[in-house]
């Protein structure tokens, strides 16, 4: 399979997981469409950065997670809906589903040290999201400070 095949198949099923989690959600329909932009573009980020392999996990979904969050703050402010309602639908592709279900599937088969193992890459990934949030909501606060102050 070529490069761009791989591409737009991430693309489609990036986009269909973060609206189908957003209609079990029951997010508002007029934000499904971009909850579902917002998650192709942080798994995408993540996908490009994630394909030579050299930089790991964590950066990639640092970096994704990032890119989600403010883009989410950002259609929160246009749309003028919670960012929440964007992010969470849209942080579902960078959720490490499969290391959490080997994990446990390791634990149940005996095998602590293939489960240790991946139970910390678990961690990893899922506080690498969390970083990349909580630096995208810095951001956002501290450009909505310098703003606030310049109209005082």
């Amino acid at each position: 399979m070529t490069y761009w095949e791989q591409f737009l198949i991430q693309v489609v099923f990036s986009y269909l997981a973060s609206i189908g989690y957003g209609l079990t959600i029951n997010i508002p329909h007029r934000a499904l469409n971009a909850a579902g932009i917002t998650g192709t573009i942080g798994w995408m980020t993540f996908w490009i950065l994630d394909y030579n392999e050299s930089l790991g996990r964590a950066i990639p979904n640092l970096v994704g997670s990032f890119i989600l969050a403010t883009l989410a703050y950002l259609l929160a402010k246009k749309k003028k809906c919670p960012a929440p309602i964007f992010m969470i639908p849209a942080l579902v592709p960078l959720v490490p589903g499969l290391p959490a279900y080997q994990a446990i599937k390791a634990l149940i088969g005996g095998h602590s040290i293939l489960a240790l193992r991946l139970i910390v890459k678990v961690c990893v990934v899922t506080g690498a999201i969390a970083v990349g949030i909580l630096l995208s909501t810095i951001l956002i606060e501290i450009l909505n400070l310098h703003t606030w102050k310049k109209h005082l």
